[in-house]
């Protein structure tokens, strides 16, 4: 069990996930041209038991991913359901289709790592910051 609070856990969390991301970018990138590809992306990771943790057991307001099943009409629509165990799930942000099938957009997916390198940058100061907190908490800093 770790001794460190659980926004430690968070980051880690939500770093893992933006490396899970940045792979499935880079293979999109890689299939840009193969006739029929459809892009990915990777689900947004599910805080909920961080959340339960922090707050008690006295009233405390669950959050949970919301659970989405296919109706008929959905899948007359062509929605099918993701894929079981999987939180890499088709990419429903894509600006344009080849006549192939393709949906890769180079300028999407380029968009979509950069985003990703932001948030990490982003992730990695507030993960630097905390642990100077802590030493600094600790008389180490």
């Amino acid at each position: 069990m770790s001794t460190l609070p659980p926004l430690f856990d968070g980051m880690g969390r939500a770093m893992k996930s933006m490396a899970e991301r940045q792979r499935v970018i880079a293979e999109n990138v890689a299939n840009s041209e193969t006739p029929g590809y459809k892009a990915r992306t990777v689900e947004a990771p599910d805080f909920s038991a961080l959340v339960d943790g922090q707050l008690g057991a006295q009233g405390t307001p669950h959050v949970a991913r919301p659970h989405v099943e296919l109706s008929s009409g959905m899948t007359a629509l062509g929605a099918s359901a993701p894929q079981a165990g999987g939180r890499i799930v088709l990419d429903g942000n894509t600006s344009e289709t080849k006549p192939d099938g393709n949906n890769v957009t180079l300028e999407d997916q380029l968009l979509s790592l950069g985003q990703v390198q932001q948030d990490y940058a982003a992730m990695t100061s507030l993960y630097r910051k905390q642990m100077a907190l802590m030493k600094t908490a600790v008389g180490k800093g």
